[in-house]
């Protein structure tokens, strides 16, 4: 039996995309909008690398709807194309050739002759890049240089004249390689810029006055109770965000003293989703079994105020770029690729495939405990149900 994906976005809910992604607003922000996950978000925006899609019109001496529907009743009058023409104010050809092209006097039909003449006026126009091919090898050269799109255009400026054709702006190379609809630079040659994203945010994206890489009333690492540095007690846990493609997340909860992990589906990395998530699946575990949890520095548990006093769990941060202060979920995660490789989709596992997974490796045996499980390593503390 086919697997059934989940429903696409309607124009309308495309249209509402753009519009969010203009102003700003992050992929989860917009999927929580829409009552999307943030992958399906991710798969419209990047499709067009990030650029707004140019809004179609349609030229103003173009045969409308309207004109149409005159020719079609027209004809059914048996009117000559000349009568027809000059009530419209267009040349008798223009008509002759929208009646030929569209099935003649006996098969013409308004509404299918606007629909095709609307589907072929998809004439985009060529890329600068892609019909200047020396321009366009030269510019692959220098990327492949590590030289950046602005670097390239102001390099060409000083080199010559614009009117000579051996120019190009730093946005139309940006679009060449984030567009790869457009052929023209291979999607390889993005490794080589500084920063290594794969859209690009529109000039008029704005994140003014809102707190972003702010982690508000952060407790650190070093205020965490000794007895979760020893390990000696179980119920303090580490815990981290493992991602995927199309902007798909998974939450990743490990237990310091038995290593037993549990796995959290969660629908974006905005704090708000993320939180929430988190907060669900501590209230699953029976009282006490989680005393502490430590995170990373990412602003997806921003909002850590709110989980605590919902949990009664406190949240201690790790000091900037300090990986191994969470060993214990680093290793995990690693472990972890072997079912979630790199770039694979996360947002299609459920929460019960989740736990399944979990289960496999909370049942493997492993050398730091003996070779015993983290499942029964952690059963004497009554391990967590569901």
């Amino acid at each position: 039996m086919a697997k059934v994906g989940r429903p696409g976005l309607s124009d309308a809910q495309k249209r509402e995309v753009w519009r969010r992604w203009k102003e700003g607003q992050s992929l989860s922000e917009i999927g929580r909008a829409l009552g999307k996950v943030a992958g399906s978000i991710h798969g419209v925006i990047a499709a067009n690398g990030g650029y707004l899609p140019a809004r179609r019109r349609r030229s103003p001496q173009a045969l409308s709807l309207v004109d149409r529907e005159d020719i079609s009743r027209g004809l059914a009058r048996g009117e000559s194309i000349r009568t027809i023409a000059a009530r419209l104010s267009r040349p008798p050809s223009t008509i002759s050739r929208e009646i030929n092209r569209n099935g003649g006097r006996d098969h013409y039909r308004a509404a299918r002759a606007d629909e095709r003449a609307w589907e072929q006026a998809r004439r985009p126009k060529e890329c600068l890049l892609r019909r200047n091919p020396q321009l366009r090898e030269l510019v692959a050269q220098k990327l492949r240089e590590d030289w950046s799109p602005e670097q390239i255009s102001g390099w060409l400026d000083q080199r010559g004249d614009r009117r000579d054709g051996v120019y190009v702006s730093h946005e139309t190379i940006y679009r060449s390689l984030f567009i790869q609809a457009r052929s023209v630079l291979k999607k390889e040659l993005t490794a080589h810029l500084r920063r290594r994203r794969t859209m690009r945010r529109s000039k008029q994206a704005s994140t003014d006055g809102q707190r972003r890489g702010q982690i508000r009333e952060a407790v650190s690492i070093s205020d965490r109770p000794a007895e979760a540095e020893d390990r000696a007690i179980p119920g303090h846990w580490e815990g981290d965000l493992i991602s995927g493609a199309r902007n798909s997340h998974i939450a990743t909860l490990v237990e310091r003293r038995s290593r037993y992990l549990m796995l959290v589906r969660v629908p974006g990395k905005d704090t708000a989703s993320v939180v929430s998530c988190l907060t669900a699946q501590a209230q699953r575990l029976p009282d006490g079994l989680m005393k502490s949890l430590t995170w990373d520095r990412g602003t997806e548990l921003a909002e850590h105020k709110r989980f605590t006093v919902a949990t009664d769990i406190q949240v201690y941060f790790c000091d900037p770029k300090s990986p191994w202060q969470r060993g214990t979920n680093e290793n995990t995660n690693g472990l972890l690729r072997q079912y979630f490789p790199k770039g694979s989709d996360l947002s299609g596992y459920s929460q019960a495939e989740l736990d399944a997974i979990a289960l496999r490796l909370n049942t493997r045996p492993r050398k730091t405990l003996d070779y015993q499980t983290p499942a029964a390593t952690l059963a004497p503390t009554v391990a967590p149900t569901g």
